[in-house]
């Protein structure tokens, strides 16, 4: 779900200004929450791989858009030089040198890497990572809702859950290796919010919270972004979780692409009396827009660099497209349209959006970011009552698969789709 809480961007802090002077005031490691400092040498296996003007391009027209990387990028005629931790930098030395570029060494195989004549998915190892929590944590994210007793919840982590799971069967039908980064309704993360409470004090503190309070009275309470309870809660789900899922898809699971499978929404209002709207809309996200604020933090940038040089955005755009246009198809559903800076479009597809979300950013393989459905809008919520079933059913005078089906064949489609296309214009 692309909707955020008001103070989602915890992690933020003021952009630095390049001068050495400014530089030398700086702390020495300026991270994200609960981030830890990145080891820059891992990014010398880049040295030599990308030409100069194919980095600049990246950077304004995908990844830090507006002039977001010049606080901390400096480009010279034969290299880049950026700001690493403290005060020291790290140099890229464009291609032009026309020395041999370092082998690769990364976990995930590209699209080219395949043959042509295959069955699309042969050989592909796809992570699924349904988004949230289900259960008993789906209250505390603020992703639960129900209209009336006895009626059904509306609860986005076990929706996703339900959703990855019958996708992962059509999956290995087709001949693709599946794995999950999550695939319960608990969380992947040890730690839980009292875990936190320091983390949380200190960024409160960044935030320049005067006044703090140990807790909050509930989702209605519009001060408990003071609270420490509700930033540590915020920090296990929003955060922790978030690493845990990517330490296990970097280090263990090492997919070729990750789907990250979610439903949107629009503000409901009152919790307790939450209200049904008549948008109903899908988007699909792959990474790039960073802010000047975000690429002020050490490990925000450095992940964006290996984005960027491992040319993940390549194989996400055409796989983002024909998802996008696949589901568009079966659900008729218009695209969002984001009236925010946090996104841009990237591409021709009016689905198709660039962002920066924790999850894309810290897998460091190709990542689709899903996010078809209102799940507050009366058309879906008739859906979700209607719960999963096989067939079709006439429902609100349409004859439907179960929403659950829709989202999963969607994504099928529309990844065969993309295998296939991006395989024959290789061997074109």
């Amino acid at each position: 779900m692309t909707l955020r809480r008001t103070g989602a961007a915890l992690a933020c802090i003021a952009a630095m200004a390049w001068s050495a002077s400014a530089r030398a005031q700086v702390a020495p490691a300026r991270l994200s929450a609960l981030a830890t400092e990145p080891d820059w040498s891992k990014l010398n296996q880049f040295q030599g791989s990308i030409a100069r003007d194919d980095f600049i391009h990246l950077l304004d027209t995908v990844y830090a858009p507006n002039g977001a990387w010049k606080q901390t990028i400096k480009i010279a005629a034969d290299s880049a030089y950026v700001l690493a931790s403290g005060t020291s930098e790290w140099v890229l030395r464009f291609d032009e040198f026309d020395a041999p570029a370092p082998p690769r060494q990364l976990y995930w195989k590209l699209i080219q890497a395949r043959p042509a004549g295959a069955p699309p998915l042969s050989g592909l190892k796809i992570a699924l990572d349904p988004g949230h929590l289900g259960g008993k944590w789906a209250h505390m994210e603020e992703r639960w809702f129900q209209v009336g007793a006895g009626t059904v919840p509306v609860a986005e982590g076990d929706m996703t859950l339900l959703t990855a799971r019958l996708l992962a069967a059509k999956l290995r039908a087709a001949g693709a290796e599946v794995v999950f980064a999550h695939n319960n309704p608990e969380p992947l993360t040890k730690l839980r919010p009292a875990d936190l409470r320091d983390a949380a004090r200190e960024q409160l503190r960044r935030q320049g919270m005067a006044f703090l309070r140990d807790g909050y009275g509930g989702a209605a309470d519009p001060l408990r972004m003071n609270s420490i309870q509700w930033t540590s809660e915020l920090l296990f789900y929003r955060t922790a979780e978030i690493q845990a899922r990517a330490q296990l898809v970097n280090d263990v699971l090492k997919p070729d692409i990750v789907l990250c499978m979610h439903y949107n929404a629009e503000a409901w209002g009152d919790p307790a009396k939450p209200e049904l709207v008549p948008k109903n809309h899908m988007h699909l996200l792959v990474n790039g827009c960073y802010s000047a604020q975000e690429l002020a933090l050490d490990d925000v940038r450095y992940s964006m660099l290996v984005k960027l040089l491992s040319r993940t955005y390549s194989e996400e755009l055409p796989l983002a497209n024909h998802i996008a246009n696949a589901l568009a198809a079966a659900t008729g559903l218009p695209p969002y349209q984001y009236t925010t800076p946090n996104a841009i479009r990237v591409g021709d597809n009016p689905y198709v959006w660039a962002r920066d979300l924790l999850a894309n950013r810290l897998y460091e393989c190709p990542v689709v970011y899903i996010e078809p459905y209102v799940m507050n809008s009366r058309e879906v919520w008739d859906r979700v009552q209607a719960g999963n079933y096989e067939g079709r059913k006439l429902i609100d005078g349409k004859v439907r698969e179960s929403i659950y089906e829709e989202y999963a064949n969607a994504v099928l489609a529309g990844l065969e789709s993309a295998m296939k296309d991006m395989r024959q214009k290789l061997a074109q």
